[in-house]
């Protein structure tokens, strides 16, 4: 395979997983705006997209409404919705004849769509219907390669930028919560941390999972070992991980066995978190280790790139 057509796939993927996860971020953040009169889980929401810098450049303070719209559908922001699916449809474009149908109409037809969108599906108001719209597309999109493509190249580097770019978020997610959505009035264990964390869980699709893991109320700890360590729980950074160092197996195999750093990265990473316990991740400090994994991650893509697509 040449080197852009894996970068196309790669990327594809990676803005697909990222136009969800946005999607995810910004339903939290508008389920925690009713439970307080600021603007922190708009904060947290711009700061875990990496948009914060970028909004400030443009906007100064943060307001519930230009976030919203910053986050959704601004193009001079590359992480907003709509820029994200254009992201994808050029990409999937430029390696159309390696695409199922069902992929290429799950991308293209999404991007139809899309353009029909008015300015009033992008306010506070309408922004859950749009919400649901791009989680079905993100679905559509992973459900039509998942179940279409041939299990050879063009698949692996799909499904590595898939994960890839969910671990990122995962990492991310967590890392924000941890920092800038503690309560600062009633402190750790309130109404009002309970129902951000819960949050968390519901933009993860995570809430029946954790219900189902721990039976119990929930607890900080038990969020960060779900979403850490947990191989049955498929957003997790192990469940990330274990797919990651197989993509990239996979990939070796088809090129003679041939290995780079970015393999090495990824099974690092793999190992520890799959021997990795809860209590340690504690110890290390919580915000430390998810910088340190949002740094290798994007570390291991790095290497990706470097070793396939230049």
């Amino acid at each position: 395979m040449l080197s852009r057509a894996a970068d196309s796939l790669f990327w594809l993927a990676r803005y697909m997983e990222r136009m969800d996860n946005v999607a995810r971020l910004l339903e939290a953040a508008q389920s925690m705006s009713g439970m307080t009169e600021g603007v922190e889980e708009w904060v947290s929401a711009l700061v875990a997209t990496g948009c914060d810098e970028s909004y400030e450049e443009k906007h100064g303070a943060v307001m519930r409404e230009k976030a919203t719209h910053y986050l959704a559908a601004d193009l001079e922001n590359p992480s907003s919705l709509l820029s994200c699916l254009e992201a994808a449809r050029t990409n999937a474009r430029a390696m159309r004849t390696a695409l199922t149908s069902d992929m290429w109409d799950a991308v293209n037809g999404s991007w139809l769509e899309a353009r029909r969108l008015s300015g009033p599906a992008f306010t506070p108001e309408r922004i859950g219907e749009t919400i649901d719209w791009v989680k079905s597309v993100g679905t559509r999109f992973y459900g039509a390669y998942a179940g279409t493509m041939l299990r050879n190249e063009v698949y692996w580097f799909t499904r590595l930028g898939t994960f890839i770019e969910r671990a990122d978020n995962t990492a991310r997610i967590l890392d924000v919560k941890y920092h800038l959505l503690l309560p600062r009035d009633e402190g750790v264990g309130g109404a009002q941390d309970y129902y951000q964390w819960t949050s968390i869980l519901r933009a993860v699709s995570a809430v029946r999972a954790y219900q189902w893991v721990y039976r119990t109320e929930v607890k900080p700890w038990n969020i960060a070992e779900l979403l850490i360590l947990r191989p049955e729980m498929p957003r997790s950074l192990r469940a990330c991980y274990d797919e990651i160092d197989s993509a990239l197996n996979q990939i070796a195999a088809s090129h003679t066995g041939r290995r780079g750093e970015c393999h090495r990265l990824a099974g690092e990473i793999a190992a520890q978190l799959r021997y990795g316990r809860v209590e340690d991740i504690f110890r290390i400090g919580l915000h430390e280790y998810l910088t340190d994994m949002i740094e290798r991650t994007a570390k291991v893509g790095d290497e990706v790139r470097g070793f396939y697509m230049r």
